[in-house]
Order: C-alpha cells, then structure tokens, then sequence
C-alpha cells in the first residue's frame, strides 16, 4: 500500500467559502481511451448542462488514458473552443492513474469525474456535489442500487454488480451500497490526504478509495440515480473482476495488518458545527470513553475465564495474577489500536510498559480485594470471589482510565501552538497538504456567494 506521504489529520468540514469570479469550485474529470466518437457529445452536453443548473464556475477536464486514436485530437479542439475545458494527457492506461493525476493538480475545492457514456442521469450531478459544498459530507458517490434508483441494464451486469458489492460486504465490511458507479465525487482536501493511500490505478481504484474513507471514518454521501446500461461498453468484464478481486485481497489484508496510518486522515470526533463552541471537554473524550468500556467489558469477561481456568491448577493470588497480567497485556493492545487510534509498531514497547505499570495498580486493588476477602472468610465461596474481583475491577476501570488517556496514549496534538498558528496563514484553496492537527481557519465563518441559475429550455438533446 502507499504510506510514502501523510497529509495528517484532516480539519473539520465547513461550507465551503466564495470564491473570486473564475475559480472553478467544481472540476468535472472524464478519463477516456479511444473515445473519439463519443467524446465531443459527451463533453457538450455536459458543459450545457453545467451553464442551465450549476451556480457556481466550473471546468471539465478531459483525462486521455494514452489513446491510439483521434481522441486527443479531439480533446485539444474542445479544449481551445469552450472556455471551461481543459485536456490532460497520460502516456499509461488506467483510469486510477489519470483520476489521480488530474484531481492532485486541479485547484477546484470539489473535484467529480464521470464516464464518458453519460449512463448517469446529469440532474444527480448538483445533489451529488451540494453536500461537499456545504461541507456535510466528504465523498459523494451515485448509486445504482440504492432505494429510489431507476436502473436500466441487462441481468448479467445487475448479477456481477451485486455480486461484488455482497463481496464487498463480506470482505471488507463496507458499508457503501454501489463501489463501481462511475459517478463520483470528493473533496480536495480529503483527496489530497487519501490519495496518497490508494495503490490501484485501474477499475479497482474507486473501491479501495471508497474502502479507506470509510475505515477512516469519513463521511460518504449516496445519491440515488437514474442509469442505462451502456451497450457498447468497452470493459473487458472478466479481466476487471479478477483484478478487483486480487484488490479486495490486498487492501483486505493491509487492514487486517494495520499498516495503513488510517488515524493520519480521519476527522476530529465531534465536528459538528453545534458542538464546536463547547468549552472545557476533551476532544474525542466521549468515543475514547465507549471504545475503553467495550474493549474493557471484552478484557473483564477475557480475565475472568482466565482466572477460572487458572483458578483449577494453582491458589487464588497467583491465578489472579496471571489473568490479570495475560489480559491486561491484550488491553493494552486493543485499547492502543481501538479506542485510542495509534496504529503502527512505533512505541508499542513503550506503551506495553506503561501498560504494566497500570496493571500494577489493577494488581494491588485486586489483589488486596482478594486478601481482604480472605482474612474475613477462611474458605470464600467461587462465586464471592468473582464477586469481589468484578467489584475492585470496575474501581480499577476509571482510573485505568484516566492514567491511559493522560499518560500512555496522550493527544500531544491538541497542545502544539506552533500548527495552530500555521494553520491560520492557510488560503482557502491552498494546495498544501494539511498536518496533523491542523485547522483550515481561513475557510471557518465562510460563506458561498451563489451566482443567479440562468434558466432555459431543457436541452433538446436530453433524452430523459
């Protein structure tokens, strides 16, 4: 997988701010290859359809996938006859690649590419890019199976389409209801902090952008659409499934393995605009406080099985110890990766140590709980035992608590003055990639000016 740059960690979304006249907020991409009789209709019918309904300025980039054909010839005519086209060139096939390359050049602050078919009805285009405007959502996609969509196409691609997205459920637990709708659309500060992780440069491309920003916690917004079934396509189906299926294995067990710096890129928890003025809480303190109980209930419930099994070969001290000390060495590994987000091998030893020192005091309250049982009763029933153990261990709990969030996993982010202050020198389109704990200030209490729609007839050449 790519891990060679990390942007950091993302800002909370706002609305995105005006722009002066010209500034594409949008940049619709279309990567062709050898699309020299469908190129020229598409892009005009696009560009028509952007003047009649989008209020903002806008360009259409024509992505060349190194076509043998006329379509770069083509592409430079559109380009030097419409204004708002422009045309890229790559010498590699692969529309990951070029959706790469051109969405890290542009300077739009939304960035969207479509096939160059049209399957997709245009009037999803404006719901399909308004959510990343207003900044609500961090990646828009359409969506061919959810409710409300209007589908048109043979019975082989609805059975190859659900089967991969069931795969997908089932592999990599996505959530997403459509991976392979050429209808797409994301922020260009989420792109330039995901993009760097995505190692596809094929059809596979999109799943595994989609696969990530959602491991990490992003926002994606599904947009309904109407769809017909291109008969002419080009893609080649079996070789495409094969090669989505080795990148279900691959980013399957990147994930499993933890290699991808996924935390780099996520949104602070509570980002809401409603909660951002709250003074005096911790930022994520409520997720950590749910990530700590659940993996503290599963660490519980893992140390009393322990100490039962130890409980039959030796005394009660040393079963105690045992459980305590085999559990707390897996707590201190899962509330490290789940609750507290650190990901990587960098010091896992350090926290292992500091672990045990929490377990120390789990130790002493435990052990001093079962001491003092003992002095009372000669021979405790198993089940008083248990009683007072869950009873000193949920003493234990909160302070656990405290000492991880405070000393072994502490958020250093939120106290470092000098990002804070960079942070605010930001332009509002700023190609710089963000850091960790960096804040867009220029773009907060921004608003977009909206341009007048200039109403007209629907397109003649609009067959919906």
């Amino acid at each position: 997988m790519r891990t060679d740059s990390y942007p950091g960690t993302l800002p909370a979304r706002e609305h995105l701010p005006a722009a002066p006249a010209g500034t594409p907020v949008l940049d619709v991409v279309i990567p062709v290859y050898n699309e020299e009789k469908d190129l020229q209709p598409c892009v005009r019918r696009l560009r028509d359809h952007l003047v009649r309904t989008f209020p903002y300025a806008f360009r259409i980039t024509i992505a060349d996938n190194a076509s043998t054909d006329t379509t770069p010839q083509v592409a430079r005519q559109l380009a030097a006859r419409i204004p708002e086209v422009s045309t890229f060139r790559l010498e590699q096939k692969g529309r990951g690649r070029a959706l790469r390359a051109v969405w890290s050049a542009s300077d739009a602050p939304v960035l969207a590419y479509m096939d160059v078919d049209l399957s997709t009805d245009l009037n999803a285009l404006l719901p399909l890019v308004a959510p990343l405007i207003s900044g609500h959502s961090d990646l828009a996609i359409g969506s061919r199976l959810a409710c409300g969509s209007r589908v048109v196409r043979g019975p082989k691609r609805e059975f190859i389409s659900r089967a991969y997205n069931l795969i997908l459920r089932g592999s990599l637990q996505a959530r997403f209801s459509d991976a392979q709708c050429g209808f797409k659309a994301i922020r260009r500060d989420v792109a330039q902090a995901l993009l760097p992780l995505v190692e596809d440069t094929g059809w596979f491309f999109d799943t595994e952008m989609l696969v990530l920003a959602e491991r990490a916690g992003l926002r994606i917004h599904e947009v309904p659409v109407d769809w017909v079934d291109d008969p002419d396509s080009t893609v080649h189906i079996v070789k495409t499934a094969t090669d989505d299926l080795k990148g279900v294995w691959r980013v399957g067990r990147a994930l499993a393995t933890g290699s991808l710096p996924l935390d780099r890129i996520a949104r602070p928890f509570g980002d809401d605009p409603r909660d951002r003025d709250i003074e005096d809480v911790p930022k994520g303190l409520a997720r950590q406080f749910v990530g700590f109980c659940v993996v503290g209930a599963l660490s519980t419930l893992f140390y009393l099985l322990l100490y039962s099994g130890f409980r039959v070969f030796t005394g009660s001290q040393i079963a105690n110890a045992l459980a305590l000390l085999v559990s707390a060495v897996a707590n201190t590994a899962a509330n490290r990766r789940l609750t507290f987000g650190v990901r990587g091998r960098g010091g896992a030893v350090r926290h292992q140590a500091q672990g045990l020192v929490v377990f120390g005091i789990g130790l002493a309250l435990t052990s001093g709980s079962l001491a003092a049982l003992n002095a009372a009763a000669s021979e405790p029933a198993h089940s008083t035992e248990l009683a007072v153990l869950i009873a000193a261990n949920l003493a234990a709990t909160v302070l656990r608590f405290l000492l991880f969030r405070a000393w072994v996993f502490p958020d250093r982010r939120e106290d470092d003055p000098a990002r804070a202050a960079s942070s605010s020198s930001r332009s509002p389109y700023d190609t710089t990639p963000f850091r960790a704990g960096d804040v867009a200030d220029s773009w907060r209490d921004a608003t977009v000016q909206l341009l007048p729609v200039r109403p007209h007839d629907t397109d003649a050449r609009d067959f919906r």
